[in-house]
């Protein structure tokens, strides 16, 4: 940043600081997190501010005021359009403002601060048998403030309206300081409501024939809603000005009822055209939503998550998803049935419960799952939510699919079909040909136009479409805009460059200005080009990792949950990455921005499946810890815990003496203070004798099928009573187990500190012991899923060009995928069996607990999973610095589950990390899979051996 603008940047914050603003960042890593939202737009803000209370939001104004400096409102910063980004100051309503204040179950209304997220409010009104109405994919982070800036509407405003149909009143404050509670022109007191009035009286002809044609027409301001027919609502008015006429600072939203009960029908047709043909007969059945999805999404998630993670679906290339409601389930169901009766499906299917509600999770995650083409490359938002009247929507898909070929283009296409609204993600060369995009857009919004449909049909207008509202308006409409912005803001400070004066669509593009970071990798990065930048810019910032998942099994993001600071976000630990490709904020691999973003990061892998952008900050974080200290002095914490097999192997000598030299409590100290660890963790106690020890002279069993157990350090030095437990169960399942003649190590401890040389001569040393025994076609199994997860996941990456990586992938199984994969295998009786597990992180992200899940089942056990992360995770939770995080990430779910069980409960965990965070915080003897098995076999016959792999068997 220039020196003149880095002297206004320190002017604008003392200024707020003198004002009263008391939460307040202007530092370089800061800004970069705030430099976008959930488009393809940056812009680097001068400061970005956390209001407590609206008297900090009228300081703020003040002092933009007095600056001339612009003002950007941001809620869940999930714009797609480029509307919550801004070169000035950026107001961030979640951290603070984000109170559900009250709600009136008679009125059917709630208030609400700006920062309060759509599943909190409807959360509050649950009691009542209420939520409300719009629910955007997003919702389960998207704010209030957000939804009313870009009048959100969802899946399910078919049956609810827009957000602009749920306001009964808006508290907000303008430019010049005056705090207003809208409602209709005749009630607001203001001079702003009688200079509107008379514009409105000026020009009715133009208002009542160009805006309100249709149910999805959010581009521009929605003049319609000032009309006298209309009640003069201006609050209604003010839902989708994006920021640009007055700042939110509380509202008064309606409530709608939940319905008591709902079915999901699934329409199969050959193509989404068709599939847009059938929406004009579905309509008067009044589905509570009617979405579209093209088949190729839900192979996306095949690919992405395995068959698992989608339901059975009728046949087709493409569906409607139709939500039907009814007093009860006979009832939805039977509404359900009458909808296919008319839909013309070559297919169909109804569903409920669970299932339902995975489809809904695809849907939902469209944004994301469509940031790849089907051709695997990286596809963009730009022309993301085009309506048209539904009943020409059809027409419009066939028009728009010709035109992505004629602009040799690819897209994954969904929506919102019963309102006619169509979502679409596209590969747009944004990197190389930007002009592409220009090209494409500005014939995509002639076809809009000349179907008489909107440029936006939920998101907003932003940066991305505000220059194609002519496309759609007159010339007299677009002249009414700029006279309403003059009104409310005649200095340009509120959002500059979005709806009025619109900035030109291709300028301030974030990927044209990124550089390529190829060379000397760590990782092979096969699916993003072999390029890191093209990496961390697959999040294109829907902010899944900001929403708490875990009551449905998610991880991601630990330490958001734990901080609720966005700095700790996925998302904006990819923006400062993105800087980091950008070069102008974050200079190198060795910033101080860098190190202050990913510290808190636990490399728990939750975002690479729980993004739906596939985002792996895991391997990234690693990446950048491996060029910033490749060949230079290390924090002493990679030492002492990156080679932890190397500690334990030379404490494996002598292993009595090593655990009562430690136990000393002087010398304990010292050894944490030496080694970077916290204080408060106790150290770990080494086993008297290894795995290998204690499976010496088993005699063996030779007709059995024979398995390799990968023996990780974590099981050979501290929990060998795993893999005893292990080799009784797999004997038991009639295997004949060997184990390596060397020690072998997974290079987890050396990865995950980035020390990633020294990870693969682990692996390449690795794959000598195994590879032999995987090329007579042995299975592996795996005890530690962190390191099973390497073996099946980082070693193809590390070490992409030795063929025998990929075969041990591929020859990889958990313990509870080879016991299911096992003919005539039936598990033990854990009938009575009750209790929690925590899956580990890694084996939830690479590995799946599916099958864990269904051996539990399948055996009478009943075993609830709980979501989220220990906090433990390795080596960050044991690190000097990361404690209280740590304690806090397991007190998000795992904790409050442990104890909701009960002492009797048995709890599982197959990490040692988890396992060792559950002693020290609850003390809780948590058990391994093959524990619980191994307790419920029969009485053994007689014991075999373990044989070392290589050895004749």
């Amino acid at each position: 940043m220039p020196v003149d603008a880095n002297d206004r940047a320190a002017e604008l914050v003392a200024a707020l600081r003198r004002a009263g603003v008391s939460d307040l960042d202007a530092g370089t890593r800061r800004r970069a997190e705030y430099s976008s939202d959930a488009s393809n737009y940056r812009l680097v803000p001068s400061a970005v501010a956390f209001p407590r209370h609206a008297d900090e939001v009228a300081a703020a104004l003040a002092v933009c005021r007095e600056l001339a400096v612009p003002l950007t409102s941001r809620g869940g910063g999930t714009s797609i359009a480029g509307n919550a980004i801004g070169t000035g100051l950026v107001l961030d309503f979640s951290r603070h403002l984000n109170r559900v204040l009250s709600v009136d179950p008679d009125a059917r209304t709630a208030r609400v601060e700006p920062g309060a997220v759509l599943d909190s409010i409807t959360d509050a009104a649950a009691t009542h048998g209420l939520r409300f109405g719009p629910d955007p994919s997003t919702h389960s982070r998207a704010t209030m403030g957000g939804s009313i800036g870009n009048n959100a509407c969802g899946s399910r405003a078919l049956a609810y309206g827009r957000t602009a149909d749920n306001v009964t009143a808006l508290d907000l404050l303008t430019i010049s300081g005056e705090r207003l509670t809208a409602t209709t022109l005749a009630e607001t007191a203001s001079p702003i409501s009688a200079q509107l009035s008379g514009l409105v009286a000026e020009r009715l002809a133009l208002i009542r024939t160009e805006f309100g044609r249709f149910g999805r027409q959010v581009s521009g301001y929605s003049l319609e809603h000032l009309l006298p027919e209309n009640g003069g609502r201006l609050d209604r008015f003010l839902v989708g000005s994006e920021g640009t006429l007055a700042v939110t600072v509380g509202a008064t939203v309606k409530l709608v009822e939940q319905p008591s009960a709902v079915a999901l029908v699934v329409l199969g047709y050959t193509d989404m055209p068709t599939a847009a043909e059938a929406v004009p007969a579905l309509l008067p059945h009044r589905p509570v939503a009617l979405e579209g999805m093209d088949a190729r999404l839900v192979d996306v998630v095949r690919t992405r998550r395995g068959s698992a993670a989608v339901p059975p679906l009728p046949s087709g290339g493409g569906w409607l998803l139709a939500e039907v409601s009814g007093a009860d389930l006979d009832a939805a169901r039977s509404a359900a049935t009458e909808l296919v009766a008319d839909a013309g499906a070559i297919d169909a299917s109804i569903v409920t419960g669970p299932a339902a509600a995975a489809l809904w999770r695809i849907r939902e995650d469209g944004a994301g799952l469509g940031g790849r083409s089907p051709d695997n490359q990286p596809a963009w938002p730009g022309w993301e939510d085009a309506a048209v009247p539904p009943a020409r929507l059809a027409d419009y898909l066939r028009d728009f699919s010709a035109l992505l070929s004629e602009h040799r283009l690819d897209g994954l296409v969904y929506g919102h079909f019963g309102d006619g609204c169509v979502h679409a993600r596209i590969d747009f060369p944004l990197a190389d040909r930007p002009e592409a995009f220009r090209r494409f857009v500005t014939a995509s919004a002639e076809l809009v136009g000349r179907y008489g449909g909107s440029m936006s049909g939920e998101h907003g207008d932003g940066r991305a479409r505000g220059e194609l509202l002519p496309y759609m308006y007159s010339a007299a409409a677009i002249e009414t805009f700029a006279a309403v912005k003059h009104i409310f803001d005649p200095s340009d400070l509120l959002n500059p460059g979005v709806l009025v004066r619109p900035a030109p669509l291709d300028r301030d593009l974030r990927l044209p200005a990124a550089r390529s970071l190829a060379h000397r990798l760590g990782f092979a990065y096969p699916h993003d080009r072999g390029d890191l930048s093209t990496a961390v810019h697959r999040c294109v910032g829907v902010g899944k990792c900001r929403a708490d998942t875990s009551a449905s099994g998610g991880v991601m993001c630990p330490s958001y949950l734990a901080t609720k600071d966005e700095k700790d976000s996925t998302r904006a630990r990819a923006r400062v990455l993105q800087e980091l490709a950008n070069g102008a904020l974050v200079k190198g691999f060795d910033a101080p921005e860098l190190q202050q973003s990913l510290d808190l990061c636990l490399s728990c892998k939750g975002c690479s499946s729980d993004c739906p952008a596939g985002v792996d900050m895991a391997t990234y974080k690693a990446e950048v810890l491996y060029q910033r200290y490749r060949r230079r002095l290390r924090p002493v914490a990679h030492y002492s815990l990156g080679w932890l097999p190397r500690w334990a192997r030379l404490a494996a000598r002598l292993p009595r003496l090593t655990n009562a030299v430690l136990a000393r409590k002087p010398i304990a100290a010292l050894a944490k203070r030496a080694g970077g660890i916290d204080p408060r963790r106790p150290l770990p106690s080494f086993a008297t004798s290894t795995l290998r020890q204690q499976l010496v002279g088993r005699p063996a069993k030779a007709d059995a099928k024979p398995v390799l157990l990968f023996v990780d350090t974590f099981t050979e030095h501290f929990t060998p009573e795993v893999g005893q437990a292990a080799v009784r169960v797999l004997e038991a399942a009639g295997y004949r187990v060997q184990v390596t003649e060397q020690p072998v190590c997974c290079g987890l401890t050396w990865i995950s500190t980035g020390q990633l040389d020294g990870a693969r001569r682990r692996l390449r040393a690795a794959l000598d012991a195994v590879d032999p025994a995987v090329a007579r076609g042995i299975p592996v199994v795996g005890l530690e899923p962190s390191c099973t997860a390497v073996l099946r996941s980082d070693i193809t990456e590390l070490l992409p060009n030795d063929p025998r990586a990929a075969r041990l992938a591929a020859a990889t199984r958990t313990l509870a995928e080879l016991l299911r994969e096992t003919e005539g295998w039936q598990p033990p009786s854990l009938s009575g069996v009750t209790g929690v597990a925590q899956p580990h992180c890694h084996h939830h992200a690479v590995l799946g607990w599916q099958a864990d899940a269904e051996l539990l089942a399948d055996s009478g056990a009943a075993i609830t999973a709980v979501g989220g992360c220990c906090g433990l995770a390795g080596n960050f939770g044991v690190e000097r610095g990361h404690y209280d995080v740590s304690v806090a990430v397991a007190g998000t779910a795992l904790l409050p589950a442990v104890a909701a069980a009960g002492d009797e409960a048995t709890v599982l965990a197959d990490g040692f990390s988890c396992r060792t965070q559950l002693d020290q915080l609850a003390a809780v003897r948590a058990r391994h899979l093959a524990e619980l098995l191994a307790d419920h076999l029969p009485d053994p016959e007689v014991d075999h051996p373990v044989e070392p792999e290589g050895r004749s068997s």
